[in-house]
């Protein structure tokens, strides 16, 4: 291939490595993706507590002790605030993704992540519930 029969190379301009830092929601969306790294942590965390449970009460303690350390104890919180930052920006998403009809009309997208939302509360209360205890 000669000079003249080369395809023509177009200019790209360097991207900086921290380019999702100049926009909230780029930022939004980045903090979204690495959140499921968190997620995992936390499924990984109830089957250890499952096993530990399941493998008697000498395991169960020694779960409890692990899970006292501080490094777990930060780790969970940094895990449960990005695990709620999920599932908030999941449910705000929610009206992008799902399109309702009601007698022909389109739901407006707050009534649809209200739903979403008031589906979460009532959720969380029922867990919290079990897990406090009945009166």
């Amino acid at each position: 291939m000669n000079a003249h029969t080369a395809p023509a190379r177009l200019y790209r301009r360097p991207v900086p490595p921290f380019w999702w830092l100049h926009r909230r929601s780029y930022l939004l969306f980045v903090l979204r993706e690495l959140s499921s790294v968190f997620v995992a942590w936390f499924v990984v965390y109830l089957l250890l507590l499952v096993n530990a449970v399941h493998a008697g009460n000498d395991s169960y303690q020694s779960f409890l002790q692990w899970s006292g350390r501080p490094w777990v104890l930060l780790l969970n919180i940094v895990a449960l605030a990005f695990v709620l930052l999920h599932a908030i920006t999941w449910f705000n998403l929610a009206p992008k993704a799902m399109v309702i009809r009601m007698r022909g009309r389109r739901l407006p997208p707050r009534s649809v992540a209200a739903a979403h939302f008031t589906v979460w509360a009532v959720a969380s209360a029922v867990v919290v519930w079990i897990v406090v205890g009945r009166p």
